[in-house]
């Protein structure tokens, strides 16, 4: 039997595919943006292929396939989502345009705000109102909803939120008027605030509900058909959709809260990256992901990768719990230009895999880092995709002499500018990751993945003045081996807050308990197997305006002191976060938060193969700069035994990838068969 993870990815989508015996094959296929799923079906007949197997025996054979997906990242992104109504409190339609007060960057005068997904007149007051307990002030006014509800039907809206003041704490309105809009607008996709994000901050909750209106009837009508192909080509298992939070879940809970799916693909590489950490014994990452369109950068500190319910994509607010990571427009597509300056920029635009860069022969005509990866020598131009798909080095070089003209440098001086300024924005995004949050990236390993990483790892970690580099040998296709590594997750959540009130044992113990009911009965009814409960709370001082997540782990609730030590917990993490604790202050617990887990199966990890004495072998040499243009070695990885070790400069190339190990760097092979590359 198999397992197959899928990441799509903004140029190429990654297949991995293992079996009972801990073999594991991968492939890449070109992404096709305007219909991910025959991308996906395109790379499941090339990883068949690779198996030896057509791929309906493959499907046949296959018990779980795990997706990471990019529909409600592109729909957001591109602006392509639903047509959206917002029912809410008469008296608060205009929310999404206050947003908090506060501007992203209070200094900057300029830029106007974000544009709501739901303009003004599709934004309808519905008369009702809760009290801040939940009691009714005001009963949900029928003639209110039903003028709401035309009001709907004549906007041509194709999807509602509804999000009522104070339903975080009472839904009975929220309920009854999707019972009212489903009985008089049916197929009309609907999300609700006490089931998308039951907390309190009106803002946050109000933003999130319609983010996931927007993506939900997409991100359902692409998981749907994925789902139907899948069938049809024989697919008799279970699809899986990889979380925001790295969790996963049936195709249902995903469609459910598309929302939590934005970070889908990025999350698989964080998932991985825990196991890299785990296998290697190594705590400390830096998870550094470079593919042909963006990349993705995060921190594992302590084995832990750590989640943030401050989530924002496009301008929008995401206060799902997800994985904190740091995405920038850096990729082998990144396209460089000169400005009327005669500045050189590299990105935020992409080729992608459309035209993607000059060097594809897909019409593409600027210049990319990949272009100035080939005239630099550093990728084989006859070799790349195992010589499947060689690229044209005559436009990579026609396509740097524009730059070059315009900056009036030569074609070397050009190509290596470009490969400068992409590895000092990428460095910049790690030290966003570090040092802004007072952590010291040279007490850190940098984990390098994405097809891409390896040829920028070693001056990216120069730069930084980090000194070791992973580069697992799965290192192009991590974030799709790390979808089967994901876990079954579900999270609920729920406000307990009264100001100036102390939460007493007995809340507590209340609270906890109905939590890990209903997340251990959703999960249920996925998985028959053993189960795993992890519990925190969201808590701030009581003049704060943020909480932070403090983690619960065995906190005994049976303890007659449970609420001391929840809050020594609480002043021992904000020391951690900020390097201060005031235990003579007020404490507030705001949210509690359970996440059911349960474990897959994982196979094929941490074999080891034999040690190898002999010497490493190159299988040709070419000119490549590495300050000069020099005759290097090029190895083979798929050659390279574990025990083995060389000096740079040399290339290391695989199908899909290529590991530049620059002069002085001396690389060894570990047990696992990754690379470990330790700077000068």
């Amino acid at each position: 039997m198999f397992t197959i993870g899928v990441d799509v990815g903004g140029t190429y989508t990654d297949l991995v595919a293992t079996d009972e015996t801990g073999r594991t094959v991968f492939a890449k296929s070109p992404s096709t943006p305007s219909d991910q799923s025959i991308g996906v079906m395109a790379g499941l007949d090339e990883l068949a292929r690779r198996l030896n197997v057509t791929r309906a025996e493959m499907l046949a054979n296959t018990d779980r396939l795990v997706h990471g997906t990019t529909v409600a990242t592109n729909a957001l992104l591109e602006r392509k989502g639903a047509k959206v109504a917002l029912l809410t409190t008469e008296g608060h339609r205009d929310v999404v345009e206050m947003r908090e007060g506060l501007k992203p960057d209070r200094y900057d005068l300029r830029t106007p705000p974000p544009e709501p997904l739901v303009p003004r007149e599709r934004r309808i007051g519905v008369r009702e109102r809760l009290k801040a307990d939940g009691s009714a002030s005001i009963p949900l006014d029928a003639g209110s909803l039903d003028s709401a509800i035309t009001a709907v039907r004549s906007s041509g809206a194709r999807s509602v939120a509804v999000c009522f003041l104070h339903s975080y704490l009472n839904p009975a309105h929220e309920l009854a008027a999707v019972e009212r809009l489903g009985s008089e607008l049916p197929g009309i996709n609907i999300s609700r605030s006490s089931d998308v994000l039951p907390q309190i901050k009106e803002y946050e909750r109000v933003s999130t509900t319609i983010v996931n209106a927007y993506v939900e009837p997409i991100v359902r009508r692409y998981l749907t058909n994925l789902e139907k192909r899948l069938s049809e080509a024989g697919f008799k298992g279970t699809l899986f959709v990889v979380l925001s939070h790295g969790g996963m879940a049936p195709v249902e809970e995903a469609s459910r809260l598309a929302a939590g799916t934005v970070l889908s693909g990025p999350a698989g590489g964080i998932s991985g990256s825990r196991r890299c950490a785990d296998l290697l014994g190594i705590p400390d990452l830096v998870p550094f992901d470079m593919g042909g369109t963006s990349t993705d950068i995060s921190l594992i500190s302590g084995g832990q990768a750590s989640l943030s319910a401050d989530g924002m994509l496009a301008g929008q607010r995401i206060a799902l719990r997800s994985l904190d990571i740091a995405s920038i427009a850096a990729g082998g597509g990144s396209i460089a230009s000169v400005d009327g300056s005669r500045t050189l920029r590299v990105g935020p635009e992409s080729a992608g895999s459309v035209p993607g860069p000059a060097c594809y022969g897909n019409g593409g005509t600027a210049a990319t880092v990949t272009d100035a990866n080939v005239v630099l020598g550093y990728l084989d131009a006859g070799a790349f995709m195992g010589g499947k798909r060689p690229l044209d080095r005559g436009a990579s070089e026609a396509a740097i002499d524009q730059i070059a003209a315009a900056l009036e440098l030569s074609r070397l001086e050009a190509a290596a500018g470009i490969y400068k300024m992409i590895n000092l924005k990428m460095a910049d995004g790690i030290r966003l990751m570090t040092l802004r949050r007072g952590v010291d990236p040279r007490k850190f390993v940098l984990l390098s993945f994405g097809g891409a990483a390896g040829l920028h790892a070693a001056e990216v970690a120069r730069e930084l003045e980090i000194r070791r580099i992973i580069v697992p040998t799965v290192a192009s296709v991590l974030s799709a081996w790390g979808m089967l590594t994901s876990d079954l997750r579900y999270e609920v959540s729920r406000t307990h807050y009264g100001a100036g009130a102390r939460i007493s044992a007995g809340e507590v113990r209340e609270l906890y308990s109905q939590l890990e009911e209903q997340a251990a009965g959703r999960l249920r009814s996925w998985f028959n197997g053993p189960i795993s409960i992890e519990r925190s709370a969201e808590m701030r001082y009581g003049e704060q305006v943020f909480e932070i997540d403090v983690p619960l782990g065995d906190l005994d609730l049976d303890a007659d002191d449970v609420v001391d030590q929840i809050e020594q917990r609480f002043h021992r993490r904000h020391e951690e976060l900020y390097t201060y604790a005031s235990p003579g202050h007020e404490v507030v617990f705001v949210n509690a938060r359970v996440a059911a887990v349960a474990e897959v199966a994982r196979r094929g990890e941490g074999i080891k193969s034999a040690s190898s004495a002999e010497p490493c072998v190159p299988r040709s040499r070419r000119k490549a700069w590495f300050g000069g243009w020099r005759e290097v070695p090029v190895y083979a990885l798929d050659d390279l035994r574990p025990g083995q070790s060389l000096s740079g400069p040399a290339i290391i190339e695989a199908e899909t990838t290529t590991v530049l190990v620059d002069t002085g760097d001396r690389l060894s092979v570990n047990p696992l068969g990754w690379l470990d590359i330790t700077l000068r």
